[in-house]
């Protein structure tokens, strides 16, 4: 079977070693692209390909023509899949399964963090409990965001403040405004940490400005859950927590393991999803929903789960049986270096 990743995160890699891998001796080709010819998954893919920069319907309509071009089989989009989970009837018309939640407006709405919590929060008010949500506040301009900062001030919280739409830590900033100690520049990373007033002076620059979420900063463990699933079933869901530097931990944590099927029960999320939550004062808060595979998965498929595989036998109609994935796995990783192959796109 041919099967293509899109723009994706490097770590995609490691998804596709477990696909080839897989218990029941299917073979894939696997095709890749990026507009980086240096991206270095595609040192991975049996086929290599660099694609254009453009986004909206020009890539989608790129996307149609690859797949056609290439007899692709199988579609696991990264970029854009929100607006691909909207055309999904054209992928089909020509014969492509896609990786992707088929509700695009589900989809939307998860995309969308401030959206995504206000879901949550409806969902509450009709009596259905999900997860805690942080104090938090949506502002485009100067004066709502020094007003946002002043409520959760005054109500005790710590404020950081993250871009309503994007990925992972992409944006995100912890408001600190004592951060010129000696302290902070020999032994704390201060990349994401800056004072009131130059955040202020940054968001001063544009009369409006792109949606930020200003909310309580979270100070406690942070958990990633990584869930496969089908619309009516959630076979396994594994929290890895994130320990110090890049430790991470396959714990049987059953608040979490409660809460993802909570999750499902709710939206019913197929193939695979992930949640990341974060403590604060003994309660877990929910920072945000991916409806796809996570930058760190490969870490949860160390439970003995291989979930991208998983996830392509969901997406082809088959049955997996019950999963037994085992806890209590510590792990890490090391940089390793790759030559770089020039002739990969001859």
């Amino acid at each position: 079977m041919r099967i293509w990743f899109n723009r994706w995160f490097t770590t995609v890699t490691h998804f596709m070693d477990m696909i080839r891998s897989n218990d029941d001796g299917r073979e894939f080709v696997v095709y890749g692209t990026h507009s980086n010819k240096d991206a270095l998954y595609l040192q991975n893919c049996d086929y290599a390909f660099t694609e254009p920069i453009i986004s909206g319907k020009p890539y989608i309509d790129f996307c149609l023509e690859f797949c056609l071009q290439h007899k692709i089989d199988i579609f696991i989009p990264r970029k854009e899949n929100v607006l691909i989970s909207k055309r999904l009837a054209d992928f089909e018309a020509i014969g492509v399964k896609v990786l992707v939640c088929p509700d695009s407006e589900l989809m939307e709405t998860l995309d969308n963090k401030a959206a995504a919590y206000h879901s949550i929060m409806q969902a509450e008010e009709n009596g259905v409990e999900l997860v805690s949500i942080p104090d938090f506040y949506v502002v485009n301009t100067i004066n709502d965001f020094k007003n946002a900062y002043q409520c959760l001030s005054e109500k005790g919280h710590k404020v950081c403040f993250k871009p309503v739409i994007g990925e992972g830590a992409t944006g995100f900033r912890i408001i600190e405004d004592h951060i010129e100690s000696i302290d902070h520049l020999f032994r704390r990373a201060s990349s994401r940490r800056l004072s009131y007033k130059y955040a202020c002076e940054i968001l001063s620059q544009q009369e409006v400005f792109p949606d930020l979420m200003v909310l309580e900063y979270l100070d406690g463990p942070e958990y990633s859950i990584d869930c496969v699933s089908s619309n009516d079933q959630l076979f396994a869901a594994i929290p890895r927590m994130k320990g110090e530097g890049r430790v991470r931990e396959i714990v049987e944590h059953h608040e979490l393991i409660q809460l993802a099927h909570r999750f499902h029960q709710q939206y019913k999320l197929p193939y695979i999803f992930n949640i990341q939550v974060k403590y604060n004062n003994g309660v877990a808060k929910l920072l945000e929903i991916n409806p796809r595979m996570s930058g760190g998965m490969h870490f949860s498929c160390l439970s003995g789960i291989n979930f991208p595989y998983l996830a392509i036998k969901l997406l082809l109609g088959e049955e997996i049986g019950q999963l037994k994935p085992r806890f209590g796995i510590r792990a890490s990783h090391l940089e390793k270096e790759m030559i770089l192959d020039n002739d990969l796109f001859a």
